[in-house]
């Protein structure tokens, strides 16, 4: 019984709504996985997603370290190892050696859905184990890496990152990482971007695998440029633009198919081309040593060529 007067306090269960409950399990199933990365001079964040210690963080914190060390938020610091890092996709995996570490799983970012909550765990400005939280803003954004090449599959969220953030995990009320957060528009506020999970998985297993993502090339500068309509209609070419090549490199798979400079690109494999960001996506893997249909526009007329991609040894 209380006192005449009395207020009966609130429990600490009455005080949490469920979005607050929500976010909290996010935290508690995430958060002690999720390390700060120091790599020399500089500083970033990471998250462990396997049992026996492989962390995935941003290319770009990684990038010509070094002494790289995972401090956890348990304390303990780790030195670790570079196990294979990827500019295009701004990935890499580290590798770190302790006892009863803890380990995050990933999610299948193909369910993930706009408008859902999404946690960005990470270490800003130097402030450990840092949360925010919003939700998830848009799918399927493209975004540019530092090398040039465009990312797809990006998740963009409105949940704050900040110097420091990179290479954390956005994660799902469920405890799954979606993404593992890679950039925001400095100039904007509520816009950030992070690797979807599904692209992650692929990119750390080749990356475990071999070190480095393996793709193909055919030794072509280029630039996107229009198809004049007389030409597209009677070549009946859907695009409405080509890539221009501008440079040639010797001795490239390229030069061996006859190609020259001032050949505009109109599709490879029987996918037609609009630009360079469209070839990109086609140098994949499977198509190293492969000979493959190549079709350009030469002086106004239409010609098929034959090429055999060789692999790009571009870190």
């Amino acid at each position: 019984m209380l006192p005449d007067g009395a207020l009966e306090q609130p429990s600490d269960a009455g005080l949490l709504d469920a979005y607050s409950r929500a976010v909290i399990h996010s935290v508690d199933t995430v958060g002690p996985a999720v390390v700060r990365i120091d790599a020399s001079d500089a500083r970033g964040s990471g998250v462990i997603f396997t049992p026996d210690g492989f962390v995935l963080t941003n290319h770009h914190v990684v990038d010509g370290r070094a002494r790289i060390s995972a401090t956890l938020p348990d304390g303990r610091s780790l030195g670790a190892v570079l196990v294979g890092r990827d500019a295009d996709s701004d990935l890499a995996v580290l590798r770190i050696d302790g006892s009863a570490l803890p380990w995050a799983r990933l999610g299948d970012s193909r369910r993930v859905r706009v408008g859902q909550v999404a946690v960005a765990i990470g270490n800003p400005y130097g402030f450990d184990h840092t949360v925010t939280s919003g939700v998830v803003s848009a799918l399927g954004r493209s975004l540019r890496a530092r090398t040039g090449r465009l990312m797809d599959d990006i998740i963009q969220t409105d949940a704050a990152l900040n110097p420091g953030n990179s290479g954390g995990p956005l994660v799902t009320t469920g405890g799954d990482v979606i993404g593992i957060n890679t950039a925001m528009i400095a100039a904007a506020h509520g816009i950030s971007f992070a690797i979807a999970s599904n692209t992650v998985r692929f990119v750390a297993s080749r990356l475990i695998r071999d070190g480095r993502i393996r793709r193909s090339f055919i030794g072509v500068a280029g630039q996107q440029t229009p198809i004049p309509r007389a030409l597209a209609r009677a070549y009946q070419i859907a695009a409405a633009s080509g890539v221009l090549a501008s440079t040639i490199e010797p001795g490239s798979p390229a030069s061996a198919a006859g190609m020259k400079e001032g050949d505009v690109i109109l599709a490879f494999a029987g996918v037609p081309v609009s630009g360079v960001d469209d070839l990109h996506r086609l140098l994949t893997e499977d198509r190293i040593g492969e000979v493959t249909d190549i079709t350009v526009l030469r002086r106004g007329r239409r010609e098929a060529l034959a090429i055999c991609p060789a692999e790009s040894q571009r870190d």
